[in-house]
This record gives structure tokens, sequence and C-alpha cells, in this order.
């Protein structure tokens, strides 16, 4: 991330009085700039159904933390889009018999497949170099949850997937007025297809069963509130409150 920091994370920081070790990256030998701003809240970037989906925000510490940390955000933003091009892949192989959903997860794991070649260009760009990190709490929490057998199961793993799109969705949309311009395009085009794939996986696990899914809903979406709200040890993308 030479010559320059990738994230405007200086008056932020500031403001927070972290004492986080920030990335290397970070450490140019001269002040990041100021807060870019692009003049958009994340509200202003989101779908109302999205805000009205997620049980919470992510908070400002979070924030706070990714703007300290912009290699491992990047390097883990990577990973996410693989495990998502992954789990589409899975879910394409596992239920051969429904024609709605092999279309909407062929497109989706095109999509995330594209998404990570982006964000590895992005980190080659940058002189981030790609490296294991450990898997966060944060989808292993949700889907410790999930029911055994079909079609429950499914249904599951489909609500599962759409609070992990709608997530990542929000965070890149409330990560955007502090970014350079170049990432905050980026970031601005995955809040795009990032939102219209919560709405895919949702409308897929309601194609499952004619009972009302609202109190499956509901359950998940307050487990994953959980989950954001809560301390966390590591940080991740999808990491909770830095503890």
């Amino acid at each position: 991330m030479t010559p320059s920091a990738p994230f405007s994370h200086a008056d932020v920081a500031a403001e927070a009085g972290s004492t986080a070790d920030p990335d290397t990256s970070s450490l140019s030998g001269t002040r990041p700039p100021a807060s870019v701003g692009h003049g958009l809240s994340a509200d202003d970037l989101l779908p109302e159904s999205l805000l009205a989906f997620l049980g919470c925000s992510t908070p400002d510490a979070w924030l706070e933390e990714a703007l300290l940390h912009p290699e491992t955000l990047l390097i883990d933003h990577a990973q996410c889009e693989k495990k998502a091009a992954s789990t589409a892949m899975s879910l394409l192989y596992r239920y051969v018999d429904q024609p709605l959903l092999l279309s909407k997860m062929a497109q989706l794991a095109r999509e995330e497949l594209l998404h990570f070649e982006q964000v590895v260009k992005l980190m080659e760009k940058r002189d981030v170099t790609y490296r294991h990190l450990s898997a966060s709490r944060y989808a292993e929490g949700l889907r410790r949850h999930v029911r055994p057998n079909d079609p429950e199961r499914l249904i599951d793993v489909l609500i599962v997937g759409a609070l992990i799109e709608a997530r990542s969705c929000e965070r890149f949309a409330r990560l955007i007025p502090c970014l350079d311009a170049e990432l905050a395009r980026f970031y601005r085009s995955l809040v795009k297809s990032e939102g219209r794939h919560f709405e895919d996986y949702l409308l897929l696990a309601r194609e499952q069963t004619d009972a009302p899914l609202d109190d499956r809903i509901a359950f998940f979406v307050a487990r994953e509130a959980e989950l954001i709200r809560s301390p966390d040890a590591e940080f991740r993308f999808h990491s909770g409150v830095p503890a």
C-alpha cells in the first residue's frame, strides 16, 4: 500500500483515541490524508430493504479498527469473496433439482469470483501480500444454528447467506466515505451487487416452503446482531466490536 495508504484513517483514529497497532502498510512516514468523504453516508448508498433487514448497524469501533488495519481488511475481503463463491458452488452441486437456485447460484458464483479477482489485483497494486488469515467467528457463529435435515437445512443456509451478503454490503457502504477515490469507486460497485445477492438468498429461502419464514429469519437476524455487537478479539471483515 505504498507510496500512500489506501484508507484515510488518521482523523477517525485520533477521535477514537485508539492505541491499536496499525498495519505496517499505513505507517508510510507521512501523515495519511484526511477523510475523503465523497459526500455520501451509508444510508444514502444502501437500499431501505437492506437497512430494515439487518438487526443493527456496524459499530463505529469496528470502522475505526478497519481504518487502522487496511491490509488485513483487504486480505480478509478477498477471502470472503472466495468463500462466497465456494458456498454458491456447493449449493449448485447439492441441489441439482432446483432450476431457480441453480440459475441464481451460478450467477452469484461468477460475480463473487470476479470480485475476488478484482480485490487481488487491488492488493497487488498496493503492494499487499496475500497471506493466510484465520477465519473469523462470524460465519460459524451463524451456521451453528442451521438445522441438520432438508428442507429446513437449506432454508437456514439461505437465510445465513442473505445475512452475510447484507452485512458485507452494509460494511462496504460504511467504509466508502473514509476511502481513497479508487477504493471508494470499487466498493460502491460492490454495494450494488451484494445488495442484490441478499435478496436472491431470501427469495430462494421462501421458495422452499409455503409456511411463513418471518420467525426463522428474525431468529438469525438476532444471532447476527449479537455477533456484530459483542466484543471480538480478532479483527476481520465481519468481526464484532474490537475487544
